[in-house]
C-alpha cells in the first residue's frame, strides 16, 4: 500500500465524519421538532433538506481532495 493512497484514505475517512454526524443530529432535531409541532411540517422538511444538502457538500469535497490526493 502506497503513502498516498494511506493519506486519501485518512482524507475521506476525516472528512466523511463531520458530514455524518451533522446529518443524524439534523435528522434527530427535525423529528423532534415535528413531534412538538406537526402543523410546521412543510417548513421543516424544506429547511433540514436544505442544510442537508450543504452538508453532503463538505462530504464532496473531501472525496474530491482524496481524489486529487491519489492521482496527482
Amino acid at each position: 500500500m502506497d503513502l498516498t493512497q494511506i493519506a486519501a484514505s485518512i482524507a475521506i475517512g476525516v472528512g466523511a465524519i463531520g458530514p455524518a454526524l451533522a446529518i443524524g443530529m439534523l435528522a434527530g432535531k427535525a423529528m423532534e421538532s415535528l413531534g412538538r409541532n406537526p402543523e410546521a411540517a412543510d417548513a421543516i422538511r424544506t429547511n433540514m433538506i436544505l442544510a442537508i444538502a450543504f452538508a453532503e457538500a463538505i462530504a464532496i469535497y473531501a472525496l474530491v481532495v482524496a481524489i486529487i490526493i491519489l492521482f496527482v
